[in-house]
């Protein structure tokens, strides 16, 4: 009787351990997560893109503003009239998802909403 309950103590302990471990490593996995996007978020510079974007869409012009950029490197941009689109810094302007169909800025890139006089960039 007593080695079956110095066996269970034993079984109790090792799957305590083996709890311990498996939750310190998704925490560990969890917090590398974190810190590994916002290292890669701090490579992407506000200055890389524009401030405002002027898109006509349906015949009525819309001044888009930066809002944010994430981890992966996707701009958003948000006029007052809470219409939304996305660019990366190499890819093309496209509305969000629920924005209005193709206007001015749709399917062009950086460069070509700049040539176009349509991006507007902050002065240092």
């Amino acid at each position: 009787m007593e080695h079956s309950e110095s066996r269970r103590d034993l079984c109790v302990e090792v799957r305590g351990l083996v709890s311990f471990r498996y939750v310190l490593a998704l925490a560990l996995s969890l917090l590398s997560a974190i810190f590994s996007s916002q290292a890669h978020a701090k490579d992407i510079s506000f200055a890389a893109f524009p401030f405002l974007v002027n898109c006509e869409v349906s015949g009525v012009h819309h001044a888009y503003y930066l809002s944010k950029i994430g981890a992966d490197g996707v701009a958003i941009y948000i006029s007052p009239d809470n219409l939304a689109g996305r660019v990366t810094i190499n890819g093309a302007a496209e509305p969000a998802m629920g924005g209005e169909g193709p206007g001015s800025c749709s399917g062009k890139t950086l460069e070509e909403l700049r040539s176009a006089g349509q991006a507007f960039y902050l002065q240092r």
